[in-house]
């Protein structure tokens, strides 16, 4: 039995996902099945980053889970493929949730480089270099790779901004992946159909901008899309400085058809902001 169908009639040239923590963790703490009741309600296709234990719900209201989550304990970008140290864990609870997902045919699951730290608790542990990151997370990517094309399921490797201090979900110092193109060239290292890029708009133009060109130049290697309101990681307003219709014209101009999945931080009405985020990007 599925839901009604939904009250919000949109274009159907982007697939809108909704990230479950933004609505859960903080602010007025949705519940997995008002996230995915509003998602469907809005015209949406997919939630994402949501646990295993709630997906029942994604199958009441005909949705899928766009992005899943990959397992690691805790902050899971700060263990990740560039330390070595971590493989054997992050390969076996991705491959658990990889599992999960082929079983319910659900598309991609999310990695990360991990921190630039030998311990990523400790700054003063000493630094992985970046060609040893490169290097790790290429070797770590293959042999996750060899499962993931087995299993049908796509890995999208994140990059993430390291510039934003003030909140822990804002900005992510110390992520050793804050480099888009290094992010891509160990994409492209791997030369899998099934690793590809996690490409998150707020955090591309925080560390870099010029979000048009780097959508053609990596259009090849997007698995994965991301919004969020620059530089706050607020709603897709008029207080933000991304030209969100402009920027989605020229994703579905290069062929994606993946899930662009939004990732802000409510800061007032989160009905509201997830209405113009999805109104805002339906180009």
């Amino acid at each position: 039995m599925t839901a009604d169908e939904p009250k919000t009639k949109l274009k159907g040239r982007v697939n809108h996902s909704v990230a479950f923590w933004c609505f859960n963790a903080r602010g007025e703490q949705w519940s997995a099945e008002k996230v995915c009741s509003v998602t469907r309600d809005l015209g949406g296709k997919a939630v994402e980053l949501i646990d295993p234990s709630e997906w029942h719900h994604l199958k009441k209201y005909d949705l899928v889970c766009g992005l899943a989550a990959n397992g690691m304990p805790g902050a899971p970008f700060m263990r990740g493929f560039n330390n070595p140290q971590f493989h054997d864990e992050v390969i076996t609870t991705t491959s658990k949730t990889i599992d999960q997902c082929a079983d319910a045919k659900f598309p991609n699951v999310i990695a990360f480089t991990g921190y630039k730290w030998v311990n990523p608790d400790d700054p003063k542990s000493g630094t992985i270099t970046p060609d040893e990151a490169f290097y790790n997370c290429v070797a770590g990517l293959k042999k996750l790779a060899l499962y993931a094309e087995k299993k049908g399921v796509t890995v999208c490797l994140e990059h993430l901004n390291t510039r934003d201090d003030t909140d822990p979900m804002k900005g992510h110092p110390g992520y050793g992946g804050d480099d888009l193109e290094f992010v891509a060239s160990i994409v492209k290292a791997v030369g899998s159909p099934r690793v590809k890029l996690l490409f998150d708009f707020y955090h591309v133009q925080l560390m870099h901008g010029d979000l048009i060109r780097r959508v053609e130049q990596h259009k090849e290697l997007i698995g994965h899309v991301h919004t969020a309101g620059a530089p706050g990681r607020g709603e897709l307003d008029e207080n933000q400085e991304i030209n969100y219709p402009a920027v989605l014209r020229k994703l579905v101009s290069t062929g994606y058809t993946g899930f662009v999945g939004h990732e802000f931080i409510p800061t007032r009405d989160p009905l509201a902001g997830l209405k113009q985020a999805i109104e805002t990007c339906d180009v």
